[in-house]
């Protein structure tokens, strides 16, 4: 394994993303803190996302609007536009292009470069440049925070403690951490243990019963103890990026198509409920066909008085909508049966699984489908097809009318860049 004696790597993350990109196109939110919801006119929802001048006052992301407004009375509530950061990403991302070749887009706030020579010879006017760049070209209240290192994955822990060190110098965002080979591993020891990625919740708990508290004690771990402990390759993996070897992501392949909701009040009933699900699991649906899967599993969960409620179903290998509703609506008489009828659901969310490519597919030798699919493929291949050629769902099966909020399947995501398909 190669092991770099430079930087070569650049992790950028914007800048309270979703927030920012509010403000930069609203001058009345300039300045002035700013909480992104799923809808308006109730309380009874979360801020998905807010601004560096709410994160002044001790808002954070995912937090209730009632404790919201409790740490920032005057907290300015803007409804999601999730199609706006859509194309606010693709712009910025454009604008990068124009300074560095992307490598990769992580998230629709994140993405991360491979240096040239220039980039490793002059990391601060290369992060100035892609600075200034966004700011001429698209505005200066998105701003985003660099990190340099031997890898991606140091360079990410970069971004964030440069991040860290902008929070101590009295400003939100506009970082920069550069960690030279020769420097390390002495910046990575002041990294907080849950902020090394790969660390989440469980890990940290995991790592705590093997007396690991601290990153300087994670660096000082055997890569055998490492695996142990992750019971997998991954922890050899994340050792290997923690000393700084050129350690390349593993490909990742797909194992589920999903969507999910917060519900409007006026559709918290179990048929109003059952009326998004389903429009969630036609947005589902095709993205299954446009990347050419099948699905043989349907999963059902609802967020609910009290806790929560869920269901799978087994299905033939599908992937068109016919047979796909058939099984969605049995999870819902299962569901009619077992929740009593004034059930007040908060969230819902459906799950295509059990994936198979299309060249893949195998039929059940107990249910020969293969003539009605076709007829049925063929129909949903016409309505994709006319659906795209337009830009918007002219064509579709049952009833289409999008909750509050609009945009069915195109919520804000902090793991999934949406699509333009992903907003008709």
């Amino acid at each position: 394994m190669r092991k770099p004696e430079t930087i070569e790597r650049l992790y950028l993350d914007f800048d309270g993303f979703f927030a920012s990109v509010e403000q930069q196109c609203d001058k009345r939110l300039r300045g002035r803190p700013v909480g992104v919801v799923p809808f308006v006119g109730t309380d009874r929802t979360a801020v998905i996302a807010c601004s560096k001048e709410a994160k002044a006052y001790g808002v954070k992301n995912v937090m209730r609007i009632k404790d919201a407004k409790a740490l920032c009375p005057d907290l300015i509530l803007v409804e999601q536009k999730p199609d706006l950061y859509r194309r606010a990403h693709s712009a910025l991302l454009c604008e990068i292009e124009t300074v560095i070749p992307i490598d990769t887009a992580k998230s629709i706030d994140e993405l991360t470069c491979i240096l040239d020579d220039r980039g490793r010879r002059d990391p601060e006017g290369l992060s100035e440049q892609i600075k200034s760049t966004i700011e001429k070209n698209i505005g200066e209240f998105i701003t985003c925070s660099i990190g340099f290192a031997a890898n991606r994955q140091l360079a990410k822990m970069a971004c964030k403690a440069g991040k860290d060190a902008s929070k101590k110098a009295g400003q939100y965002g506009n970082g920069l951490a550069i960690w030279h080979p020769h420097m390390m591993p002495e910046p990575l020891f002041q990294v907080k243990l849950e902020d090394v990625p790969g660390v989440g919740h469980s890990m940290k708990m995991r790592l705590a019963h093997s007396q690991v508290i601290t990153t300087e004690q994670l660096y000082n771990l055997q890569p055998k103890h490492m695996r142990k402990i992750w019971r997998s390759v991954n922890g050899e993996r994340l050792w290997m990026a923690l000393h700084g070897y050129d350690i390349q992501a593993m490909p990742q392949k797909r194992g589920m198509y999903g969507h999910a909701r917060v519900l409007p009040p006026e559709s918290r009933s179990i048929n109003g409920a059952y009326e998004i699900a389903r429009l969630l699991l036609v947005k589902a649906g095709r993205r299954l066909r446009r990347e050419e899967y099948y699905a043989s599993g349907l999963w059902l969960w609802m967020a609910i008085d009290g806790g929560s409620w869920f269901r799978t179903i087994k299905m033939p290998t599908v992937n068109d909508e016919q047979a796909i509703m058939t099984a969605h609506t049995a999870l819902w008489e299962c569901a009619r049966r077992e929740l009593p009828r004034r059930t007040t659901i908060f969230r819902v969310g459906v799950t295509l699984m059990d994936l198979s490519e299309a060249n893949a597919r195998q039929l059940d030798i107990f249910n020969n489908d293969d003539a009605i699919r076709q007829k049925w493929e063929r129909a949903n291949g016409a309505m994709d097809a006319l659906n795209s050629k337009y830009s918007s769902t002219i064509v579709h099966m049952g009833e289409w009318k999008p909750p509050a909020g609009g945009h069915v399947g195109g919520k804000i995501s902090y793991v999934r860049i949406p699509s333009a398909e992903d907003f008709y």
